[in-house]
């Protein structure tokens, strides 16, 4: 772990149509208690407006933010095009990710999170991007070995985790000198822990979760706060990820008096 206070990077729900209220909600109601907002990149496969573009809406109000960018919808140009505008508004971190399974359409199968490090490391030599301060470029990790290219990443993200000792091992068995955040999502209902369980490889869902949260619409945002609480006092992380879904008022709410 490095020598920075504990952060909590807020992931907020990127709008599918052109209409900002919504974020400035979230933003508003989760700096609160949020260090820094992860803004998506086509959520969950749909298309959103641009994450370099909320990202740069939240600093106008004053936050902290990282944008996602993912190699499925991106061939060099295009992400070439990304960089370029995220120079021109400020914004200068990103976390790279693979990209969800798209609703519609295919890859472009030019890119890959490996050689978006890689592009963005060659940026100090190139002329267009003179004198723009390095960018901070960060990676997801699994619950598994890290691969050697992602140690070269200037922060990692790894993925939701409903276990703290599941955590704790992965962190021993993989050091590095980066900050670490560890993925936390509120868990909303049975159904949402049915589709997580589906989607993310390794995830262990405790059944008494479960079946706490199908009795309480609540608990899950309990759980997750209680969950975070654990994990920063294990010192064993930088910070976590906060996926509060829809809860984002109650996490707000919730989270707010257990911080201070």
């Amino acid at each position: 772990m490095t020598d920075h206070a504990f952060q909590i990077v807020c992931e907020i729900e990127p709008p599918t149509r052109p209409d900002l209220m919504h974020v400035r909600h979230q933003i508003g109601t989760l700096s609160k208690v949020a260090d820094t907002f992860l803004v998506p990149d086509n959520h969950i496969g749909r298309a959103t407006v641009s994450s370099v573009a909320v990202a740069h809406e939240v600093g106008a109000m004053g936050g902290r933010s990282i944008a996602c960018l993912n190699a499925r919808d991106r061939n060099l140009l295009g992400f070439r095009r990304d960089l370029l505008t995220a120079a021109a508004y400020g914004v200068d971190r990103f976390l790279f990710v693979y990209g969800d399974k798209p609703a519609a359409g295919g890859r472009t199968g030019e890119l890959s999170v490996r050689a978006m490090i890689d592009e963005v490391r060659g940026l100090p030599d190139d002329p267009a991007f003179a004198g723009i301060a390095p960018f901070q470029a960060g990676a997801a990790a699994g619950l598994r070995t890290l691969p050697a290219w992602k140690r070269s990443a200037d922060f990692l993200f790894v993925q939701v985790s409903y276990s703290l000792e599941a955590l704790l091992r992965w962190r021993e068995a993989n050091p590095v000198d980066v900050p670490v955040y560890a993925g936390v999502m509120v868990l909303a209902s049975e159904a949402h822990a049915r589709r997580l369980a589906a989607a993310i490889p390794d995830i262990d869902i405790p059944d008494d979760l479960v079946r706490k949260v199908a009795a309480d619409r609540l608990a899950g945002v309990e759980a997750t706060c209680e969950h975070i609480l654990a994990i920063r006092d294990s010192g064993a992380f930088d910070g976590v990820h906060l996926v509060p879904v829809s809860r984002y008022r109650e996490v707000a709410a919730r989270l707010e008096p257990l911080l201070a």
